[in-house]
């Protein structure tokens, strides 16, 4: 059916929708997926206007939609892991299972009632969760594949039942379980032994909710050995960014490290300026200082 059609039947069932770049994800409209509504006039005027726009529908408690994506890549599949999880009773009760152009599934599930789910990624497994503040691409939108071929998302099939709300926290600690912040290994009171590259990898391995704390944590290790911001922020930078945290906070939490850490006495004119020198990060040229 043709992609205008098929918005307008998500549409008159009450599933908000916004266009997205045909043959991409991108969305086309200002506020991505915020701006995502059931009006059908909205949605045909859209539609009118980029008829072959792929579609958009928020994920979580805006459309009561929670997607569980396996992801197919040249490295690993999800496969695995989610008949793991099926098997064992953590992803059971799907509405509906949609083909996506890389070869991979959406498992549709009913959102949390009254559960706010966030999105979250367990790389390791190759499983995403779209919950809260995420999205996916609907059937029939097609994809540009890495290889030249643009291919569609699929419906496969539609269980025909109400389903059964995910418990995505129990998901993700299966999938991904996450150890307690605490120490990487024993830390000896001589900081000058503190490795950068063993800190970078915990830091890396932080989940939501440990991620600043755990950087904080890193960085004043760091500061105790001596190592200057500009360090740091090169050992350290990389790896929350890859733990999910912004660049700025990453630049805020590194600040922090060094202002509680920083002996609170005159600085002569030589240190200011090798303060000054230190305090441009090399990555995104923000000061950290």
């Amino acid at each position: 059916m043709p992609p205008r059609d098929a918005a307008l039947r998500f549409a008159v069932a009450g599933v908000p929708v916004f266009p997205c770049v045909p043959g991409a994800k991108r969305p086309l409209v200002r506020h991505g997926f915020h701006d995502a509504t059931a009006d059908t006039a909205q949605v045909a005027s859209w539609w009118v206007r980029w008829p072959t726009a792929n579609i958009g529908i928020p994920t979580g408690r805006a459309s009561g939609v929670d997607v569980v994506d396996i992801d197919v890549h040249p490295t690993g599949t999800g496969f695995p892991a989610f008949r793991a999880v099926h098997h064992d009773g953590y992803a059971v009760g799907w509405t509906a299972l949609v083909r996506t152009p890389s070869g991979g599934l959406h498992a549709y599930f009913p959102a949390h009632p009254t559960r706010v789910q966030p999105s979250w990624q367990a790389a390791r497994s190759y499983i995403d969760f779209r919950g809260d503040g995420g999205y996916i691409i609907a059937p029939p939108s097609t994809v540009l594949r890495p290889d030249g071929v643009r291919a569609p998302y699929r419906l496969i099939v539609s269980s025909g039942q109400a389903g059964t709300p995910i418990d995505a926290t129990r998901l993700r600690k299966y999938l991904d379980p996450r150890p307690a912040v605490t120490a990487p290994h024993p830390v000896s009171n001589d900081f000058r032994r503190a490795n950068p590259k063993v800190l970078a990898g915990w830091v890396a391995d932080r989940a939501e909710g440990e991620r600043n704390r755990g950087l904080f944590w890193a960085a004043c290790r760091l500061v105790e050995a001596g190592v200057s911001p500009a360090d740091t922020m090169e050992a350290l930078g990389p790896a929350a960014a890859q733990a999910g945290l912004p660049a700025r906070e990453i630049e805020s939490t590194i600040r922090s490290a060094y202002r509680a850490n920083q002996p609170v006495a005159p600085r002569s004119p030589t240190l200011l300026a090798t303060d000054r020198a230190y305090a441009v990060s090399p990555h995104s040229g923000r000061r950290l200082t």
